[in-house]
């Protein structure tokens, strides 16, 4: 697959342990596995101890390297002077020509950025950082946010190869270990508050409503929180197989009978397309549309150029999620313009 581009050699720490209301619960394992933080970088704390605290701390100044980097609106910027200096910030690697697991992380953070509301560009700042800086120029970078409805309080970045290299290994999100990956990097949603010097890893691909919550409990911002309750009193989700893949994996760009969101409503799908076009579209949309299937080809232009993920998906699960969708009762009328 293309691209092993700049961060050839580069895996990202994976999601770390921490405590969410009062129980320890494991971040989703991300697409390669990376299990101790990367050298000096900052490493996770649970919520009970990064409330965020204005001190000094070891993750400041002195540790996050001052480079300068270039929004997607064409603005230069340096790292810590304006980017993560007394901000609590999201960070995550991408680039605009993948068609891994970016666009699924991207549509995911659209869906957490909604959750969130007025907090991002007020309380947080996400922060995407291109990981081929000779293709995702600053206009590239720009046409690919608008593709996905990115609002305010999000900037994508670009960069020196060797200043993005650094700044990806400061975070912790650098790792020797590129054959875990498809594509040079991994689906790490990096969390912190500079100013109390915490951070934490988290799935990029979790669940957007969870991933709001966990982020409000870790930073403090009580009317997000969510109440814990005892073990006692907690129970385990019940979910079909078909349905927590589509749930976790295709809900951020399709829902069922609600509309288009990045792609089709994808309600009344088996009436509109034949079952092995959709299991081989779901298990190779790279290799559908490179072979210049018209529907594929269709779809692409009319979603925007917005690239199916290749989700690594076996034909069980493609099998699973297929049915899932199928079992949900059609709308009465079709989302407009649905193909």
């Amino acid at each position: 697959m293309k691209h092993l581009h700049t961060f050839k050699g580069a895996a990202i720490l994976s999601a770390a342990l921490f405590s969410f209301a009062g129980i320890l619960v494991p971040a989703q394992p991300a697409q390669a596995h990376g299990n101790e933080p990367h050298g000096d970088a900052p490493h996770a704390q649970s919520p009970a101890e990064s409330a965020p605290v204005s001190k000094p701390t070891r993750w400041g100044a002195n540790y996050f390297p001052n480079v300068e980097l270039t929004t997607h609106e064409g603005k230069k910027v340096r790292l810590y002077d304006d980017l993560l200096k007394g901000k609590s910030v999201a960070m995550n690697l991408m680039y605009t020509e993948c068609t891994d697991i970016c666009p699924l992380e991207t549509a995911n953070m659209v869906q957490l950025q909604k959750q969130l509301g007025e907090r991002v560009g007020r309380d947080i700042f996400f922060y995407s950082i291109t990981t081929d800086p000779k293709n995702d120029t600053p206009a590239v970078l720009k046409a690919y946010a608008e593709k996905y409805g990115v609002g305010p309080g999000w900037l994508f970045l670009t960069g020196k190869p060797e200043d993005l290299k650094l700044v990806a290994s400061k975070l912790g999100m650098a790792r020797g270990r590129a054959a875990e990956t498809r594509d040079g990097h991994d689906s790490i949603l990096m969390v912190g508050n500079e100013p109390s010097g915490q951070w934490t890893a988290n799935s990029a691909r979790e669940n957007p409503k969870f991933l709001a919550t966990r982020m409000s409990s870790f930073l403090g911002w009580k009317e997000n929180a969510i109440a814990s309750k005892s073990y006692a009193e907690a129970r385990a989700p019940v979910f079909e197989s078909g349905q927590y893949l589509f749930q976790s994996r295709c809900a951020a760009c399709h829902t069922i009978g609600q509309g288009d969101r990045v792609g089709p409503d994808l309600s009344g799908i088996a009436a509109r397309r034949e079952r092995a076009w959709l299991t081989r579209y779901v298990q190779v949309p790279e290799k559908v549309l490179a072979a210049g299937d018209p529907t594929a080809v269709a779809l692409f232009k009319k979603y925007k150029e917005v690239r199916m993920p290749n989700l690594g998906l076996g034909m069980d699960e493609v099998a699973g999620v297929l049915s899932y969708i199928e079992s949900r009762p059609p709308t009465k009328e079709p989302a407009q313009a649905r193909r």
